[in-house]
């Protein structure tokens, strides 16, 4: 299935997970990051259970430093 991420079209296996699409874009060790599917954002307790659908709309945000 495919899914749109930050405008980017990835191809996942059916019920992957918002941890699981992290890990295969290499962000899951990745701290300072708030994740939304549908422009809802999903708690990062709840990134194991959060299935992703066919077309899901992810929007990844990381936070910076700066001065």
């Amino acid at each position: 299935m495919e899914v749109l991420v930050n405008n980017k079209l990835y191809a996942v296996q059916p019920h992957t997970t918002v941890a699981g699409l992290l890990q295969f874009i290499q962000l899951s060790s990745e701290k300072g990051i708030a994740v939304a599917v549908n422009n809802l954002v999903v708690p990062r307790l709840q990134w194991d259970q959060q299935a992703l659908q066919p077309s899901d709309n992810v929007t990844i945000i990381r936070a910076t430093q700066g001065g």
